[in-house]
């Protein structure tokens, strides 16, 4: 068990693309969202804040209990996250009909809103289901700033709208970009006829019309349109469309709200795997003897040489070429046998 730890410690050190370092060299983990696509075999892809997507998208199977068993997931790449006013836009593939978001993939890992009046049929996606959508129930943040970092009014306030946990971590973002005043996500539900923002006071929809920033300052009279293709849109209030704080929590929702990864890179995990199969205990069994029986081959090689070969050549060699050290000694110990052998000659 300690061996197969090793492995996927060594396996999430290499390939892991959540581990990442510092300027200052400290290693941390990068927040993501866990996204399980089926309790048959708890199958699940990973979601990165500030991730860069892409790979190849896969499906929703092997479980028929799951209410999107079948729809595609994953594939879309940061580039693509950026949407339009328009509800349903910002779909890199499978927004064929652009007059409802009923039927479609889910490119960036989670499925889009859903507004009141059934719009578009995004009741498909509704609060039912809002327990199993990655990253939680649908919430909203405001998003205020001080005016000593941008020159805002108290009218320029924006809403976040998305799922828990994505806001929780982009508001970590908004904080730390774009001097964003620190607040908790609350319940959105835009079927209230009080709701603090509405459908039609959506600035932007991002990752494939999952998350949205909106205005209870901006209202958009082409919003009811069911078509998100070819809609148009009321240009946003002069002081909101070159507004430096809004193009600021625009480019940061670009840059580091959620999207699915890549399939993990599994060549290593597969390789544990197969060790600790039943066939895997034979294999290893049979790669230690075959190891064994190297090392031995190897003691038993080296003994012959040195007794052998090795031996008389370094015979000869100290044969033809003394070493003067040892020379100078045995004439010594040939001189001294001799003289005790005259000193005994001679003793009276």
């Amino acid at each position: 068990m300690r061996l197969l730890l090793v492995f996927f410690a060594l396996k999430t050190l290499i390939v892991s693309p959540a581990l990442l370092v510092n300027a200052a060299g400290t290693m941390f983990v990068r927040p993501q969202i866990r996204v399980t696509t089926t309790f048959a075999d708890f199958d699940a892809r990973i979601m990165d804040h500030w991730g860069g997507g892409g790979g190849k998208f896969v499906k929703i199977s092997k479980d028929a209990e799951h209410p999107f068993q079948g729809r595609t997931f994953g594939g879309a790449k940061r580039k693509e996250i950026g949407g339009t006013r328009a509800f349903g836009s910002g779909y890199p593939y499978g927004g064929g009909n652009q007059s409802t978001v009923a039927g479609r993939p889910f490119p960036f890992g989670t499925w889009p809103l859903y507004w009141d009046q059934n719009f578009m049929n995004s009741s498909e996606y509704g609060p039912q289901y809002d327990a199993i959508r990655p990253g939680g129930l649908v919430m909203h943040v405001p998003l205020r700033t001080n005016p000593s970092h941008f020159n805002v009014t108290d009218s320029e306030v924006y809403y976040a709208i998305g799922d828990r946990d994505s806001l929780l971590l982009v508001m970590i973002s908004y904080v730390t970009s774009c001097h964003v005043t620190p607040a908790w996500p609350s319940k959105f539900d835009p079927m209230l006829p009080n709701s603090t923002v509405k459908l039609e006071n959506v600035v932007q929809y991002f990752r494939a019309s999952s998350f949205a920033l909106a205005s209870p300052a901006y209202n958009n009279t082409f919003a009811r349109i069911s078509n998100s293709d070819t809609m148009g849109s009321t240009p946003l209030p002069e002081f909101m469309e070159y507004s430096p704080f809004r193009k600021c929590i625009d480019h940061v929702t670009r840059s580091a709200l959620a999207i699915m990864n890549k399939p993990p890179d599994t060549t290593v995990v597969t390789s544990v795997i197969i060790v600790f199969t039943s066939a895997g205990w034979i294999i290893l069994g049979a790669a230690v003897c075959i190891l064994v029986g190297i090392f031995y081959l190897m003691q038993s090689i080296k003994k012959f040489l040195w007794s052998g070969p090795f031996l008389y050549l370094s015979k000869l060699w100290d044969r033809y070429f003394p070493d003067p050290e040892i020379k100078r000694r045995e004439m010594q110990a040939i001189r001294e046998a001799r003289r005790r052998e005259t000193t005994y000659e001679n003793y009276p």
